[in-house]
């Protein structure tokens, strides 16, 4: 992973940083997955043999996040309880060093789910103000939740940090475009430069979701349903998103068939 000049890199001669906390969306109904998803919420289904929520579980584990925090809706008692209050690897030698998970249940609180910021900005107070944001329906075996693009982005003015993907083949037109200094575009549509995909993992800062970007209640009490693109592509207008492009391996698991092909020898 390379470090931009909007994000520039931890000193190495500095100590191990503490980790943020992290965001795990997982509250989506998943149409596109049915009937799969009629009776299984999309984290909970299985990815080469174990479920797909899991696979962020144990990346954060391994790069030392020791708090995150499931925000559910559809089906989301079943992915509590699957996972209850706390995750560590199987084998993990110290049990002290477990993962803990809090619950943000929007389909218990207001009957469904909140969209991307409304959700985000009503598990708001269980985070702080620096997290790792990342959906439960993505599989990215190889990404690392670092603790040096953690401090970084602490250390920087950024509002968010994105990690962008090459365009997959559902999504040719890519989101956003990705400057040499390391900053997030809002490209209009007609701009003929490249753009990337937004892969859904992100550094955020709760600044983000208060005025002037958001105009949601601290906590979103009264259940606001809001997307997070208007708000990115805001900050992004005032410099204020740095990005880096992740070249591993992704997939957004949207539908049965790339589901299939994950799980095809």
């Amino acid at each position: 992973m390379h470090y931009s000049a909007a994000m520039p890199a931890a000193a190495p001669s500095c100590p191990a940083p503490q980790q943020p906390p992290a965001l795990l969306l997982a509250a989506g109904r998943g149409e596109r997955m049915r009937p799969l998803t009629d009776t299984c919420p999309k984290p909970l289904l299985a990815v080469r043999g174990q479920p797909l929520l899991q696979w962020h579980l144990q990346a954060l584990h391994a790069a030392g996040v020791r708090r995150a925090v499931i925000n559910t809706a559809w089906l989301g008692e079943r992915i509590s309880a699957h996972f209850q209050d706390t995750f560590s690897p199987q084998g993990a030698p110290d049990k002290r060093e477990a993962l803990s998970i809090s619950y943000s249940h929007e389909g218990r609180d207001f009957g469904g789910a909140l969209e991307t910021a409304g959700g985000i900005a009503r598990a708001l107070p269980l985070l702080g103000d620096i997290f790792w944001l990342a959906a439960g329906d993505v599989f990215v075996p190889g990404f690392g939740f670092d603790a040096a693009a953690a401090q970084a982005f602490a250390a920087s003015p950024m509002l968010a940090h994105l990690w962008l993907v090459p365009n997959p083949a559902h999504h040719p037109r890519g989101d956003f475009g990705l400057s040499p200094e390391g900053l997030a575009l809002n490209l209009p549509p007609d701009h003929p430069g490249p753009r990337y995909t937004y892969s859904t993992i992100a550094l955020l800062r709760a600044a983000l979701l208060a005025p002037p970007w958001c105009d949601i209640p601290p906590g979103n009490p009264q259940g606001l349903a809001a997307p997070l693109a208007p708000l990115l592509r805001r900050a992004m207008d005032n410099g204020r998103v740095s990005a880096t492009l992740y070249t591993g391996p992704w997939t957004d698991v949207g539908t049965p068939q790339r589901l299939q092909e994950l799980n095809t020898p």
